[in-house]
């Protein structure tokens, strides 16, 4: 390769046109010697790095390389075209490089044009009317169009151009790249748009689809403003806020995914996927981020998979079992109402104890609720407890436990099947879990609530009291919080608890909070009436890697198209479908190392922080 240098003719002291330019080697140069002619030569330039090693031709095809091009350009337009109608091929799934060349053309000559286009229209009526013929409505159309043209253009609302849009398409192999086109001429075919392949020219074609703003296809349609706005390119699914946490990356176009869920509507979400898709992985790190700003944090773990995180960053761990000495008093009534009357508060505590007794204590006659109701009432009048007491001055030991309420039933008429049902709760195998005061204090902004330790039996009934225990705090202590419920399937099976986490994700907004219902399977979910309304009152939405059995229930519910279905059973660990309030985005989850350290469920990468924390513990 060699340099040009460009002439310039002395006569006129100006450049000659571009494609009348001499140009000769400087290598020609009289003053340079052969060996500095061949020393030159020999050098390597950016240039002959950037270069592919080779480029064949096809009448249909342009290979650079090893990857195949084809470029298309559009030949025809439909009469209407709407906003946004460009977007499909903006957010295509693989990579093609468009080009736009906007020509502008002088309105004067357009008018003249105009007018005789008019003028023969009007003619061609004419005639046709002199003959006898009804009216054309296509002629009656192009001179509506004709004129409503004119109109704009001498008022100067609307401008011509002639318009060119090329699509250079890439494949590893002829099968790929064919797919691709058809997929391209499908869409917008559908749209009455039309495209043709750039037959005999893939080169210029090429060429024009670079970042170079030459037009060498040059094949371009006449549209005036209205119509060529509709093409503004920029209208990819753009998910994101000014303010907020960094949730993921857009597949669509390595955007980033911003947001603050506490200035939606609601800050509600719920994530499903199935086993292994990542999304323990995702809210641990919505929870770490959210730390950062401020938020408190509640989860309820009933696999151990949060004791990391909480451990990290100095959280409280409160692990629940039979034999622990972590005590919740399902009794317990919120100290600080605020503006809230107290006699509704203490109806409402009353009902959530009823919901709790059905858990424990299975198929519930009407004449059992309506003596299990009273039994409450005498319970907490044997603590001197009324409607119309004042909650703030009471404190733990003001409240009674299981013990009370089993001593008032064993003495109630009607109530012996009740009160041996509830014995095992007080002195049974089971005593030692809900039959005490509560112990325990939430001031941190960490607290984990485990229940891996449970029996079966006993994790919907304790998920019920921990929530139960958390309302409480939510309506006592405002401030910005986030709840997570992991696997909260289990409560869904159990109508009385999912009609309760309903009513907390209905009412929490009110407190500065948010609610995260995570769950493996939506057919789990949904088994309750109030598997959709939670879905529904929650503003944030994440799917991650569903499994095929479940794809086509996620679909009903999200309302996914059979290509969002695809996405999701064929992604990653980690990526899926983002949704915030009507718009949603195809996501990656990415977390920084330090991150990824904190947050891991990798049974492996956990024992190698482990050990290495004891090889450092060791050496110091």
């Amino acid at each position: 390769m060699t340099q040009g240098i460009e002439i310039i003719d002395k006569k006129t002291d100006s450049k000659k046109a571009p494609f009348q330019k001499r140009m000769f080697s400087i290598f020609d140069s009289p003053e340079m010697s052969e060996g500095e002619k061949l020393y030159q030569e020999g050098l390597t330039t950016i240039r002959d790095f950037i270069s592919p090693p080779a480029i064949k031709l096809t009448p249909n095809t342009m290979q650079v390389g090893e990857v195949l091009s084809r470029t298309y350009f559009v030949v025809a337009y439909p009469r209407f075209l709407s906003t946004n109608w460009f977007s499909p091929i903006i957010n295509i799934d693989f990579s093609m490089d468009t080009a736009f060349f906007i020509h502008p053309i002088d309105t004067a000559e357009i008018l003249k044009n105009l007018r005789k286009s008019s003028t023969q229209v009007q003619s061609q009526m004419s005639i046709e009317a002199e003959g006898g013929k009804i009216s054309d409505p296509v002629l009656e159309t192009a001179l509506q169009d004709i004129e409503s043209l004119r109109t704009n253009l001498q008022q100067g609302t609307e401008k011509f151009f002639r318009f060119g849009l090329y699509l250079t398409v890439y494949g590893a192999d002829e099968k790929e790249l064919s797919d691709k086109s058809q997929l391209i001429e499908s869409i917008l075919e559908a749209q009455l748009v039309y495209v043709k392949p750039a037959v005999m020219r893939m080169d210029q074609g090429f060429i024009a689809t670079r970042p170079l703003a030459s037009d060498v296809l040059d094949v371009a349609s006449n549209l005036n403003t209205e119509p060529l706005s509709t093409t503004f390119p920029f209208v990819s699914s753009d998910l994101s806020s000014n303010e907020g946490i960094l949730y993921g990356i857009n597949r669509h176009n390595n955007s980033l995914i911003l947001f603050d869920r506490f200035k939606m509507e609601n800050a509600n979400m719920v994530v499903f996927a199935k086993s292994g898709a990542g999304k323990s992985y995702t809210v641990k790190l919505e929870v770490l981020r959210s730390m950062m700003f401020g938020a408190s944090v509640i989860i309820i773990d009933p696999e151990n998979e949060y004791k990391h995180l909480c451990d990290a960053v100095g959280g409280t761990f409160l692990k629940i079992s039979l034999s622990s000495d972590v005590h919740l008093n399902p009794f317990d009534l919120p100290t600080n109402i605020g503006d809230e009357n107290s006699a509704d508060v203490f109806r409402n505590s009353i009902a959530s104890l009823i919901g709790l007794l059905h858990l424990m204590l299975g198929s519930i006659t009407p004449e059992e609720d309506s003596i299990i109701d009273r039994a409450i009432r005498e319970t907490y009048a044997m603590r001197d407890i009324l409607e119309s007491t004042d909650f703030s001055k009471l404190t733990s030991a003001s409240f009674p436990t299981m013990s009370d309420l089993y001593a008032v039933l064993e003495n109630m008429e009607g109530a012996e099947s009740l009160a041996a049902r509830l014995e095992r709760y007080t002195e049974g195998i089971f005593g030692g879990f809900l039959n005490k005061q509560t112990n325990i204090e939430t001031a941190n902004q960490l607290v984990v609530f485990n229940i891996r330790d449970l029996e079966e039996e006993l994790r919907p009934i304790a998920m019920y009291i921990i929530l139960q225990f958390i309302w409480n705090e939510i309506r006592a202590h405002m401030k910005k919080r986030i709840i997570v419920v992991d696997e909260a399937w289990i409560m869904m099976q159990h109508e009385d608890a999912a009609s309760f986490i309903f009513g907390i994700a209905k009412r929490c907004r009110k407190y500065y909070t948010g609610l995260t219902t995570i769950t493996q399977d939506i057919g789990d979910f949904n088994v309750s009436r109030y598997g959709k309304p939670i879905i529904t009152n929650s503003s944030m939405q994440l799917l991650l890697r569903q499994s095929p059995s479940s794809i086509d229930l996620v679909a009903e519910t999200f309302y996914l198209t059979d290509h969002e279905k695809f996405l999701l059973l064929e992604s990653n660990v980690g990526e899926g479908i983002f949704f915030a309030g009507a718009k949603h985005a195809a996501i990656k989850i990415i977390a920084s190392y330090s991150e990824d350290q904190i947050i891991t469920s990798d049974p492996k990468q956990l024992l190698e922080i482990e050990q290495a924390k004891a090889d450092f513990d060791a050496g110091r």
